[in-house]
């Protein structure tokens, strides 16, 4: 189900009319999140089924015509915050979504 929830944030990434070297940028980060996520699943399966939530929801409210910033900034904070607790035991996970948060934020500006 995880993978399944990023390959669709990759379909509409590919999709999605944003600059190339973004694009490039967060494919290549969602398929090192598919990894880290499938890692942390073993032991925290909410937490990891939150984080998949949170990139899919940030994902959409960068990437979709009409932007809301309050929406994005609440999504990529949410998205950040859901990794916060794993700063120690999973540091990769942690810099992996904080990457991807600053990529999508940088699309919303």
């Amino acid at each position: 189900m995880l993978s399944k929830t990023i390959e669709e944030i990759e379909s509409r990434l590919a999709d999605a009319h944003i600059p190339a070297d973004h694009k490039t940028d967060l494919l290549r980060l969602l398929e090192t999140l598919k990894g880290e996520i499938s890692d942390l699943a073993e032991t925290h399966q909410e937490h990891a089924q939150s984080i998949t939530g949170f990139a899919s929801v940030s994902t959409h409210e960068a990437i979709r015509s009409e932007k809301n910033p309050d929406l994005l900034k609440y999504a990529i904070s949410g998205m950040s915050e859901s990794v916060a607790e794993f700063e120690k035991s999973h540091p990769r996970l942690v810099e992996i979504v904080n990457s991807i948060a600053t990529t999508l934020s940088n699309l919303g500006i």
